[in-house]
């Protein structure tokens, strides 16, 4: 398995500025194979109207439709934010070996801040290491909801 790419968070981080351009919660994902980019996500909940849109789960499907099946064993996934309950449960049943995230969710975060699905005894086990580029992601999340306000 291929070790962190600082390119690929950066690519992570360009799909969450297009979800904070569009009104969405900044978070953004890419799923690399064999050193490239196979398929981009992001929160697209508010305009799809859907709570399962977030970025992890939009890049699963879309790398499950460019590869051609389910299991993406042999790829890694670059978040912006530490992956909530159900997108470790996606990444989780997509076999996906490696996530790396920006900023921890201490509200809701399963790779190790609030809990870690991945340590539990799951029949697959993804690694998981997060604080990759996180004042960047953090200051996009925090911009957003300064926004808001």
């Amino acid at each position: 398995m291929a070790e962190y790419n600082e390119a690929f968070m950066k690519a992570a981080l360009e799909m969450a500025a297009e979800a904070f351009d569009d009104g969405e919660v900044p978070v953004g994902a890419v799923i690399v194979r064999n050193g490239e980019i196979v398929s981009t996500g992001r929160n697209r909940r508010e305009k799809s109207k859907n709570a399962l849109m977030h970025a992890e789960i939009d890049a699963i499907n879309n790398a499950c439709a460019a590869l051609g099946g389910w299991r993406l064993w042999n790829c890694e996934l670059y978040v912006t934010l530490e992956p909530c309950p159900m997108c470790a449960g996606a990444i989780i049943n997509a076999h996906i070996p490696q996530v790396y995230f920006g900023a921890y969710d201490h509200k809701n975060g399963c790779c190790g801040t609030v809990a870690s699905l991945f340590e539990m005894p799951f029949t697959y086990k993804p690694k998981c290491e997060g604080g990759f580029l996180q004042e960047d992601c953090s200051a996009l999340l925090t911009g957003f909801f300064k926004k808001l306000r």
